[in-house]
């Protein structure tokens, strides 16, 4: 998938090891082994610029383990990870179509139950949905604040003026050159990213994704939610290597605390929506001004440009909305949306969100000025959909864990087996200093 390495100016040399097909409409196993080689080839490369290497270190994929984490990398040993839907949560036949109602959050179950006049009985649920058409009942729950997505054809998302303008965009939007330098890190040819601190201020998944995997490497990751946040269903997976505490950012004395990590940050990764923060006080000037040597990589779910840049939106959704899942239905010979068989955009996105991470440490270090980068769920799936499946094979069947499995990690809610890394690069592992945590649960400081 050259467009991956044209975006991030990188060479696409990297070698796959061991083959692996998830099946599905489009080559998702490629899209793996691409974003895992693109993230393997910058960290590389980065070696080179800080003279930490004196040749480009070899850079190998093992596509079937690069397919396994995009499913998920840990499995617990005696206990269980939370179920990944809520009761409601699902796909539902309207009057004219399908539409999928995404409820894991309660403001946004409450928001579509509203809507539909019912409680959270999932046969109430599926009557009342049948009585709307799904364009009409999309655009309800929306207004209301909740998340839904219409099944769409892909000729449907391509005359929609959301899916023109993500078209439009490139895979990789980057900022405009600032003339200011990043500071000095304690960088080793084995920890690359050793020192550099990285700001998480990301929610499931993709941007979670980016930032476990620069904590690979060796970047001090510190992640900031709210009090009381919490994803049962994916903190034990994505919070491997990190720190994570919990601020109040309505709050003087949280919001100065805030203000002290952000100024003496390296990274700042976040997947807000511009109007939240900027609702917040912390637009993009005023983030400038409280950290001029700041790097910033950014996602959306349904682009940067067009009616729906501000919308709401997760992988799930984002797959019904583009095409996506409907091009699995007919591909699979089903009635009923057919999603890929992992959630590939989020996952995708992430790996890219941290190539490009690493692609700009690069430039800074080459003393090139600072960039930021931008992303968006929906511009993957453009990439993914361009690469349709080239063999047969129907079934949505992951590969076997034999002989992918670390040692046991010692997890807050017990022990568990967690997937080795996929990518192998010459002298520098992917490699993880600390276990899973639960949210909330360090100092919000710095090491």
């Amino acid at each position: 998938m050259q467009e991956i390495f044209t975006a991030l100016d990188l060479n696409n040399d990297f070698e796959t090891v061991g083959q692996e097909c998830l099946a599905s409409v489009y080559s998702v196993s490629d899209l793996a082994a691409s974003t895992f080689g693109a993230v393997g080839s910058s960290i590389a490369n980065l070696t080179v610029d800080l003279g930490l290497a004196s040749y480009r270190p070899s850079v190998h994929v093992n596509q079937r383990l690069a397919s396994l984490w995009f499913a998920q990398s840990i499995y617990p040993k005696g206990w269980e990870m939370p179920p990944v839907w809520d009761v409601v949560a699902g796909d539902y036949e309207t009057q004219d179509g399908w539409i999928k109602l995404h409820t894991n959050l309660p403001h946004h179950r409450k928001a579509a139950l509203s809507v539909l006049g019912v409680d959270a009985i999932r046969d109430k649920v599926t009557a009342a949905v049948q009585i709307w058409r799904k364009d009409e009942l999309e655009t309800e729950i929306v207004k209301m604040g909740g998340v839904a997505a219409a099944m769409r054809s892909r000729d449907e998302w391509g005359t929609h003026p959301q899916g023109q303008a993500v078209a439009s965009e490139p895979l990789i939007t980057w900022g405009d050159v600032r003339q200011s330098q990043i500071r000095n890190w304690p960088a080793s040819r084995a920890h690359p990213l050793k020192g550099l601190r990285v700001l998480d201020l990301t929610r499931v998944l993709a941007g979670p994704v980016a930032t476990r995997t620069l904590a690979g490497f060796g970047a001090d990751v510190l992640r900031i939610d709210p009090p009381g946040w919490d994803e049962p269903n994916v903190v034990a997976d994505i919070t491997l290597g990190k720190r994570c505490s919990f601020l109040q950012l309505h709050q003087p004395a949280d919001r100065k605390i805030f203000e002290d990590l952000l100024a003496s940050a390296d990274i700042l990764i976040h997947g807000y929506r511009p109007d939240a923060v900027a609702g917040l006080g912390y637009s993009e000037a005023a983030r400038l001004d409280i950290a001029p040597n700041l790097i910033e990589v950014s996602l959306d779910a349904y682009g940067w440009t067009g009616p729906w840049a501000k919308r709401r939106g997760f992988d799930s959704l984002v797959q019904m909305s583009c095409g996506i899942a409907e091009a699995g239905m007919r591909w699979a010979n089903r009635e009923q949306p057919t999603p890929l068989p992992v959630q590939a955009l989020d996952h995708a996105t992430g790996y890219l969100m941290a190539a490009a991470a690493v692609r700009a440490i690069s430039l800074a270090a080459k003393g090139e000025g600072l960039r930021n980068a931008r992303l968006s769920l929906a511009r993957i799936a453009e990439l993914l959909i361009a690469h349709p499946q080239s063999i047969e094979g129907k079934l949505n069947k992951l590969p076997s864990l034999e002989d992918f499995l670390e040692l046991k990690e010692q997890t807050p809610w017990g022990q568990a087996h967690r997937l080795k890394a996929a990518i192998d690069i010459e002298r520098t592992p992917m490699k993880w200093r600390r276990p899973a945590c639960e949210l909330g649960t360090s100092t919000p400081q710095w090491l």
